[in-house]
């Protein structure tokens, strides 16, 4: 019940449109406040009322910078239907014989996040960049957004966009669990798969508690609200990526794993014997808060082995599986840091691909 009541909360404040009649309720209370008489109810109604009208003012402005964003920026790819909301997918380059990439950058970002890596690898191959629901130029979809259902989506996303198979998934990150299970579900569409440190359910299920992601599901909910009501920081961003993320990260607590373990974490065995390149850094350069609240030096000790140890777990998913270290001095973001590393080590593997696959 309470996850419901979540998910409703993230489908309203998801529809860019939403805050008006919120505004109007408010005004409509107003009027029937001020209509009552008396006077206290006439005080309050004249304040329900003016906040009403303020927030239907912010609520307008939103809709009009929204607006402005999608004029200036059309979508660069296609947009196609997945089970009636539309996803965006942008696929360059030639494949030459060989696999099509996809590339998933982490969090609960847009393909947009690797639009420098996807432009220097389509120089050699088929790339492409997808949208996660909510994201770029996709449609939110609807709630809640999992990693299990996304795995589906993005698999009849790239059909719906005629990109063919095989494919060689690229993640990052929670992009590395969410290509993890489209490898998992559809063996036949995956020629091999390239993980880029990705989120290790150990670490969900068994690390000291993380303050951080409820902070960040928190703001997501703030900044959705504020934008909604026109507060922007920034250019006209729609409240639909803000909400599906905060939705994507309820999975990603020890309750939340729990309850969608079976569908959403791959187990050592699950990849048979696809090829898969582990790519991680080799300490936790960049990773320093998550030993903060270590008590003493022994704990912080013990903590970092665990997140080290739990970084190589995806090896044993399949039977021809290695690992790759990141570059010197690079930590959990090296996709940005040296991208040209990153390009490299996925050229490898299509270029292997490319000798086997006929």
């Amino acid at each position: 019940m309470r996850r419901n009541g979540r998910d409703s909360l993230f489908a309203l404040l998801s529809r860019d449109w939403s805050g008006v009649p919120v505004a109007a309720l408010m005004v409509g209370a107003g009027g029937g406040l001020v209509g009552a008489g008396a006077p206290w109810a006439v005080a309050l109604g004249v304040l329900v009322t003016a906040a009403g009208v303020l927030l239907g003012a912010g609520a307008l402005r939103h809709l009009v910078l929204v607006a402005r964003e999608a004029r200036v920026n059309p979508p660069p790819g296609r947009l196609v239907d997945v089970g009636g909301h539309r996803m965006h997918v942008l696929g360059e380059g030639d494949a030459r014989g060989g696999p099509t990439v996809v590339w998933m950058p982490g969090g609960h970002a847009p393909g947009e996040e690797f639009r420098d890596l996807h432009r220097m690898l389509s120089a050699r191959t088929r790339s492409v960049l997808v949208d996660r629901p909510g994201t770029g130029w996709s449609d939110v979809g609807p709630f809640p957004r999992t990693t299990a259902v996304e795995a589906e989506e993005l698999s009849a996303a790239l059909e719906a966009a005629g990109e063919r198979p095989p494919f060689v998934f690229v993640g990052h990150s929670f992009g590395g669990l969410l290509v993890a299970n489209v490898a998992r579900r559809r063996p036949d569409l995956v020629a091999g798969l390239v993980l880029l440190d990705p989120t290790p359910p150990e670490v969900i299920a068994f690390a000291p508690r993380n303050r951080q992601l409820p902070g960040m599901r928190r703001g997501f909910l703030l900044t959705a609200v504020r934008q909604l009501f026109g507060a922007h920081s920034g250019r006209g961003g729609r409240t639909g990526y803000l909400c599906a993320a905060a939705s994507a990260f309820e999975e990603l607590t020890p309750s939340g794993l729990a309850e969608v373990g079976w569908e959403t974490v791959v187990y050592d065995g699950d990849l048979g014997d696809l090829p898969l390149v582990l790519v991680i850094p080799r300490d936790l350069i960049g990773g320093e808060a998550v030993l903060a609240g270590a008590r003493d030096a022994a704990e912080a000790e013990r903590i970092s082995r665990f997140y080290l140890r739990a970084r190589v777990r995806y090896l044993a998913a399949s039977t021809a599986s290695r690992l790759v270290h990141a570059p010197e001095g690079t930590g959990h973001d090296f996709p940005h840091e040296a991208p040209g590393f990153v390009v490299g080590v996925v050229g490898d593997l299509v270029r292997e691909l490319r000798v086997i696959t006929p």
